[in-house]
C-alpha cells in the first residue's frame, strides 16, 4: 500500500482572509463552499484530479498560534518557481517568518500564513542526502550558483548521491518488500 498526501483540513478564525491568501498568493481555486451545522466550509485545489487539497472551516477558537500541524508542504516543478514564490511571499505583508532552507535534497521556502500555520514550498534537487539536514540558501543568486553552492555544501554528507539512484534503490526495496508480503 502506498499512501500519497491528499488534503489537509484546517480550522481557521478568519475564513475569508485565508481563502484570499491561498487563492491570490498561492494560486489555489475554490472548488466548493458550504455550510454544515452553522459552520462555513471552503474547499480549495490546484489539481484537476483532486476535488480539494485544502479544506478550511471557521471553527478555530480565537487567539493563539496554530499548533495542530508543523507545516504543509507543496512541491513545485523547479527552482525558478521556488525563487519566484520567495519574492511573492517576502513582498506580502500577511506572510511571516519567510526562511529559505535547503536540505540538500530540496530547495525550500518555509513561511507562516496569516494565521501562523506553517507552510513549505519546495522543489527537489538532483541529489539525495541522508536527513535531517538543513541550511540557508540565497534565492537572489543565479540558479547555477544555487546549484553549485548546494552541491558543495552537501556532497560530503552521508548518502550523498544522485536522486535517480536513490529512487531506483527505493523502487527495488519496495518491490522486494511487496514480494515478501505475498
Amino acid at each position: 500500500m502506498q499512501l500519497r498526501w491528499s488534503h489537509a483540513f484546517v480550522h481557521v478564525t478568519d475564513l475569508e482572509a485565508m481563502v484570499d491568501f491561498y487563492t491570490n498568493v498561492l494560486g489555489f481555486e475554490v472548488t466548493d463552499r458550504g455550510d454544515v451545522g452553522g459552520n462555513d466550509f471552503v474547499f480549495l485545489s490546484q489539481v484537476e484530479t483532486d476535488h480539494h487539497q485544502l479544506a478550511f472551516s471557521a471553527t478555530r477558537e480565537q487567539g493563539g498560534r496554530s499548533n495542530n500541524v508543523a507545516h504543509f508542504a507543496f512541491r513545485v516543478d523547479d527552482l525558478e518557481t521556488v525563487k519566484t514564490m520567495h519574492k511573492v511571499l517576502t513582498d506580502d505583508e500577511r506572510v511571516t517568518n519567510v526562511m529559505p532552507i535547503t536540505h540538500g535534497n530540496a530547495w525550500s521556502v518555509y513561511f507562516n500564513d496569516p494565521e501562523a500555520n506553517g507552510l513549505e514550498i519546495f522543489c527537489d534537487t538532483p541529489w539525495h542526502v541522508a536527513q535531517p539536514q538543513g541550511g540557508p540558501w540565497d534565492p537572489t543568486l543565479s540558479t547555477e550558483d544555487i546549484v553549485n553552492t548546494t552541491r558543495t555544501a552537501f556532497e560530503g554528507e552521508s548518502k550523498f548521491g544522485s536522486i535517480n539512484d536513490y529512487y531506483e534503490e527505493r523502487s527495488s526495496h519496495l518491490a522486494q518488500r511487496e514480494g515478501d508480503q505475498t
